[in-house]
């Protein structure tokens, strides 16, 4: 069965992942992570992406954006691996490919999703067993959620800017919406249509967001399609 395309619609928010192939890692130090960084500002302001929350984890990094244009997120994902490898692959004398396969990311509504979007990525250390504190995680966006640096690469969402009407307002409840964390159902949710490419969009908006990607947002239903009742 043909792999369906990628999502891709401008002006909607995008949860993705990139990973590496099994036993490689994204950066083997903070030069290579500072250098992704770079890679990643640079492509964004190139192809009309707007970069929300991310976090670089040792074997893939997340990010959540906002593409200007339908083709915006697939050409920033090209640039930033045509750049990230070459560079990573000249620095430690290696070859060959490091993605494992490629990118994968959902669609989401933002009025529903987008908040638990950014928890899920600035908590990933957290959940992957990092004991230090959030706010001392330099190679996510949660320092700059938190108020403790501006970080050149993230574009806040109006989302994130109706927590509150000053910085402190907004800082005060992230940092709670951060110690609360996501139900592991909601966790499931987000993993679930981001690794399998279905969207998270109201029904009222299906038929458009298909449309503008070319492809069904959901699973066909399991079984044959029912009869239509015959005319008396």
């Amino acid at each position: 069965m043909a792999r369906l395309p990628r999502l891709g619609v401008a002006a909607w928010p995008h949860l993705v992942v990139q990973g590496v192939h099994d036993g490689q890692s994204l950066a083997r130090d903070d030069v290579d992570r500072a250098l992704l960084l770079d890679t990643l500002r640079e492509a964004a302001r190139t192809h009309g992406v707007s970069i929300h929350a991310y976090c670089l984890a040792p074997d893939h990094f997340h990010l959540l954006l906002t593409p200007e244009q339908d083709t915006s997120l697939s050409l920033f994902m090209q640039a930033v691996g045509r750049r990230y490898v070459s560079a990573y692959n000249r620095r430690h004398g290696r070859c060959g490919g490091l993605w494992a396969g490629r990118y994968r990311a959902t669609v989401l509504d933002p009025a529903q999703y987008l908040l638990d979007a950014m928890v899920w990525i600035e908590t990933h250390g957290q959940r992957a067993g990092d004991r230090s504190p959030l706010q001392d995680d330099a190679w996510s966006s949660v320092r700059h959620h938190l108020g403790r640096c501006s970080d050149p690469l993230v574009s806040d969402h109006a989302g994130f800017w109706s927590l509150g009407n000053t910085p402190f307002e907004r800082e005060a409840v992230w940092r709670q919406r951060l110690e609360d964390g996501l139900p592991t159902q909601r966790v499931r949710v987000l993993a679930d249509a981001m690794h399998k490419g279905w969207a998270l969009v109201p029904e009222a908006a299906v038929a458009s967001v298909e449309a503008a990607a070319g492809r069904r947002l959901a699973p066909r239903p399991r079984g044959r399609p029912r009869k239509t009742p015959e005319a008396p």
